[in-house]
């Protein structure tokens, strides 16, 4: 019994998983109608695998069309499965890039005003190389504000940095990946990688959820026929024959001459038992 209830408790976590990321997904697609959406794809996936089940049990006294619109159905809502899962995540790499995006916008303004302050401390100095005289007055005290304006976004700078490394730390294993396969050259390499990963589990997902439930019906049915009791032969009737007695019966042939003719009775003499 394990055999069959194996696969199918593992396809039914397969296909509650699937579930919940396609109905999410989903929801993601079509935010309008967040709840009708949840509920029509929680009861999607649920047909889906009545379906499946109840096609493979009754495939041979199912009706030819009746057959081939559920084998229909059942593709068609393994794509919206796969789709809904594809959306979810997705989004999740987005909001991830979202994140990092946003660190990184904070980080090259600051240093683009980090190279304004640098740019105009180093004309300070110039300034004031050229005119010794005028270095205590205004020039110092416009040295003094720019490098305290380099030490505040250094400062602001430090936190934006860690967050980037944390967050760059989350996704170094699909950098990685992406840099094998499409190299740094290419300026899309990390989001494309992410789609290929997202396919190859979407081809593993729903499909293999679906033919775990056909081998557990399959290993099921076999376990039911193994416990079926063998029909017994009918018992052959012995034939028994009859003891017949061979024992000389008197009859009236024996009072029958050659010639078809009674013995009168006064001729019967030699007959065993006496005379008449």
């Amino acid at each position: 019994m394990i055999q069959a209830l194996l696969p199918f408790l593992t396809a039914i976590a397969l296909s509650t998983i699937a579930a919940f990321y396609s109905v999410i997904g989903l929801a993601q697609i079509f935010p309008g109608s967040f709840w009708p959406i949840v509920i029509m794809g929680t009861v999607l996936e649920v047909a889906k695998l009545v379906t499946v089940s109840w096609l493979y049990n009754n495939w041979n006294v199912t009706m030819r069309a009746m057959r081939y619109y559920f084998v229909i159905a059942i593709v068609f809502l393994m794509l919206i499965t796969s789709m809904g899962i594809f959306g979810f995540l997705s989004r999740a790499h987005i909001e991830s890039n979202i994140v990092v995006g946003g660190n990184s916008v904070q980080i090259q303004i600051i240093e683009q005003q980090e190279k304004i302050s640098k740019e105009r401390l180093a004309y300070l100095l110039k300034k004031a190389g050229d005119d010794p005289d005028r270095i205590a007055r205004t020039t110092d005290r416009a040295i003094q504000e720019t490098q305290a304006e380099l030490k505040r976004l250094s400062e602001e700078k430090l936190p934006l940095l860690k967050e980037e490394n944390k967050l760059l730390a989350e996704v170094g294993p699909i950098k990685y990946i992406a840099e094998a396969l499409y190299g740094k050259e290419d300026p899309d390499f990390i989001d494309k990688a992410v789609r290929v990963v997202i396919l190859i589990i979407i081809v593993v997902f729903d499909p293999l959820a679906i033919l775990l439930l056909i081998a557990a019906n399959q290993s099921y049915r076999r376990i039911k026929e193994e416990e079926k009791p063998e029909e017994e032969e009918p018992r052959k009737k012995a034939n028994r024959k009859r003891k017949v007695d061979n024992q000389p019966v008197v009859s009236v042939e024996s009072f029958v001459d050659n010639k078809h003719q009674l013995i009168p009775k006064d001729k019967i003499t030699n007959l065993d038992g006496g005379s008449f």
